[in-house]
This record gives structure tokens, C-alpha cells and sequence, in this order.
């Protein structure tokens, strides 16, 4: 009989669900499994509801998983003891002590562009988009997983804010295409690919280095989009909170920062593009170019992240603005949706030396060799289609 396989998440309770999984060449089937619901009244699952495939696609597979011993139900309960004893501070507050580092930076980073020396509009401008990456990547994809707090009305403020006010991007999309898609569907051809960040049509040259700074841009363009595509009244709640933090930006600049509007829309360009290659980077290079597989032949989900995901290492502007579960805690943070960047961090050891003890991948590398094998490969990485692996081949 398969095993069932609960996922931990912070404060909450398992009750018995079902969940819809996708496959490839069949109609889609509804699987009975370990359904993870928020004790505050979240009722929706994710694609995967945190839960293994109940059908492995292979005995050879099977033999393997049996074979390591590994268990995501036990590596689960390891780090729910961890998260029991850990105090609000390192559930929360350390996050939110950059949070509030970041408010702070504000005032002295709108203050600084009123100079008329170089580098102190140069920090200024440096300091203001740095805030803004802290709000938008950190915050923006804190709040999606709901890992700010336990409360369910601050979650969904704070999701509101960092999302559509500062990052202009609907919650709905958020947590439509990051949490369900790209977390239930890590690394699945044709679902969670990361293939969003492939633009085969750019050469290597202008996509690593010279597109990513038109993000700004783009960002507005695809929130505008998908505004489009919402019933009216979310849609209308949406653009308009947009709106006001794009206006507010450009307001704060004109009034606090003393700038003309053509300075002020240069100045939100720059701060907003400050980080944009460096996260285009990170993006691309956890995932794609590691073992990419079918719907119908996809791993349990342990064995799916340690192989699907790549963590790299510490960085202090990067952990600072991105977040420890985007940058050197992503295998972790695939595997624990629901914990905090401090909390990812904090398990980090455990979750390793489980996954190393029990002969599975732990996929570590450094930014610059990551950079060098997309320029040295783009064209395989980046304009062809993946090819499809199989579990069997990595053990």
C-alpha cells in the first residue's frame, strides 16, 4: 500500500481531503490523500496538497524509494519538533526585523536624491532599491505563502501590500502561478518548468545582461494583463491598489526627493531595476538545467524537490533583498512551503544531512559557476525543450 505522506506546515491540522493531480495522455483523477488545511480556515489545497504522487511510475522507482528509506512524513516530523521549539523571534520576528530595517532606509534614501553631490544621490538611489527588492521579492513572496504571520486577515493585508501595492502584481497571480503552479508542479514539463523565464528569441548576450532591466516594465504589463483576465470587482481592487503604489512612489519622489517628473520616472525606473538581473539569474538557475519530468512520470515529492531544486550560497545583499528561501534555503523552502525565510534557514543542517544521510541529491552551487554554465549552454538550457528524465537515473 502506498504511503501517505503529510507535509508540516506552521499551526495547522490534518484532515482528510482529495486533491486533483494532473497527467499527461489522461483525463485528470481525483487522489484521496493527506489534505493540509489552516487552522484559520484556508480551504483550497495546492495542486500537490503538499502531499507524494500516490502512483509511482515505475517498480524500479519503488525499490529505490524503499532501498534510502527515505520518508518525507519523517523529515516532516523532524522539523515540526524544530519549529515547536523555536521562539516567535525565529519564526518571524528576525524577518521582520529586515522589514522594518527596510522602512526605516526609506525616508534616508528619498532625503539623500535631494543632495546635489554624485554619491549621495548615488546611496540614495541604491538604498531606495534595495527597499524596494526587500518589499517586492522578500515580501512579495513571503506573503504568497503566507509566512509573515499566522493571522489570516494580516496574511492577506500584508499580501495586499507587498504584492499589488509595491510589486504591482495581482495576489491572485501570485498565488495562482507561484504557489500552486510552480510549487505543485516543480520542474513538470508543460506545468512547472520554469519555462515563463525562457525567451528563446533573445540571444545570450541581451537576454542574461540586457532584457532583465526592462523588468520594471514588464512587471506592470503582465499584472495589467491578468487584471484583465479577473472578475470585476477583484480586478478593480487590484489595479487600483497598482495604481496608488506606483503613484505614491512617484509622488514621494517629486515632493520628498524635490525631483522633476521626468527625474522622479527616471529614478523609479533605475530603483526598481536596481536587482532585476540578479533575480532574472536566480531564477533561471535553480531549476532549469536539473532533471526536468512528465506529468505521468513524476517522483514522490521528496525525491522530486531534492532533485528539481538547487540551492546556492549565501550572499548578504541577495539574502537581504531576495530571502534565504530564494536564494541558499530553496531546496528547504520547496520542501517547507510554509515556513519563514528564518525558519528555512534555521532547518537547513537537519534537512541536508537527512537528505545526504539517505544518498539522495542535494544540488549546491555557486552564482558565477551557475552563470558560466548558462552562457557556455544557453542554447541547450534555454531555447530547446528540456529533456524528460527518469528517477531511476539519478540513484
Amino acid at each position: 500500500m502506498e504511503e501517505e505522506v503529510e507535509e508540516f506546515r506552521p499551526g495547522q491540522s490534518m484532515v482528510n481531503g482529495w486533491c486533483l493531480q494532473e497527467s499527461s495522455g489522461e483525463e485528470s483523477e481525483i487522489l484521496e490523500s493527506s489534505l493540509i488545511r489552516r487552522t484559520t480556515g484556508d480551504k483550497q489545497p495546492s495542486p500537490d496538497c503538499g502531499t507524494d504522487s500516490v502512483k509511482e511510475p515505475s517498480a524500479k522507482s519503488e525499490n529505490t524509494i524503499k532501498e534510502n528509506g527515505a520518508s518525507m512524513r519523517e523529515l516532516s516530523q523532524m522539523v515540526q519538533e524544530v519549529w515547536k521549539n523555536s521562539s516567535w523571534w525565529e519564526r518571524y520576528g528576525v524577518d521582520w526585523s529586515i522589514f522594518g530595517l527596510a522602512f526605516c532606509m526609506l525616508p534616508i534614501g528619498f532625503l539623500c536624491l535631494r543632495s546635489q553631490r554624485l554619491f549621495v544621490c548615488t546611496l540614495g538611489l541604491f538604498f531606495l532599491g534595495l527597499v524596494h527588492f526587500v518589499f517586492t521579492v522578500k515580501g512579495g513572496h513571503m506573503s504568497s505563502h503566507r509566512t509573515l504571520c499566522q493571522s489570516r486577515t494580516w496574511s492577506k493585508f500584508w499580501a495586499t501590500f507587498f504584492m499589488e501595492v509595491c510589486s504591482c502584481v495581482p495576489v491572485r497571480c501570485g498565488e495562482e502561478g507561484h504557489v500552486k503552479m510552480h510549487h505543485g508542479y516543480t520542474n513538470i514539463i508543460g506545468l512547472g518548468d520554469s519555462s515563463i523565464w525562457k525567451v528563446p528569441y533573445l540571444s545570450c548576450g541581451i537576454y542574461m545582461f540586457v532584457a532583465p532591466l526592462a523588468l520594471p516594465i514588464i512587471t506592470v504589463l503582465v499584472g495589467v494583463k491578468y487584471v484583465t483576465q479577473m472578475p470585476l470587482v477583484p480586478a478593480m481592487r487590484s489595479l487600483f491598489c497598482m495604481a496608488f503604489g506606483l503613484w505614491s512612489h512617484f509622488q514621494l519622489l517629486v515632493h520628498a526627493s524635490g525631483l522633476s517628473y521626468s527625474s522622479a520616472l527616471g529614478c523609479m525606473f533605475l530603483s526598481r531595476a536596481l536587482l532585476a538581473t540578479p533575480f532574472i539569474h536566480v531564477n533561471i538557475f535553480q531549476h532549469i538545467g536539473l532533471p526536468m519530468f512528465s506529468p505521468s512520470n513524476r517522483p514522490r515529492r521528496l525525491q522530486l524537490m531534492t532533485n528539481a531544486v538547487l540551492n546556492l550560497p549565501r550572499n548578504p545583499i541577495l539574502d537581504w533583498a531576495f530571502g534565504h528561501s530564494i536564494i541558499n534555503c530553496h531546496v528547504e523552502h520547496h520542501l517547507f512551503p510554509h515556513l519563514s525565510d528564518n525558519m528555512c534557514l534555521k532547518v537547513k543542517p537537519l534537512v541536508s544531512k537527512y537528505v545526504c544521510d539517505h544518498n539522495m541529491p542535494y544540488h549546491e552551487d555557486t552564482y558565477m559557476s551557475r552563470l558560466h554554465l548558462f552562457l557556455s549552454n544557453y542554447n541547450e538550457l534555454m531555447v530547446q525543450a528540456p529533456p524528460i528524465a527518469h528517477l531511476v537515473e539519478f540513484h
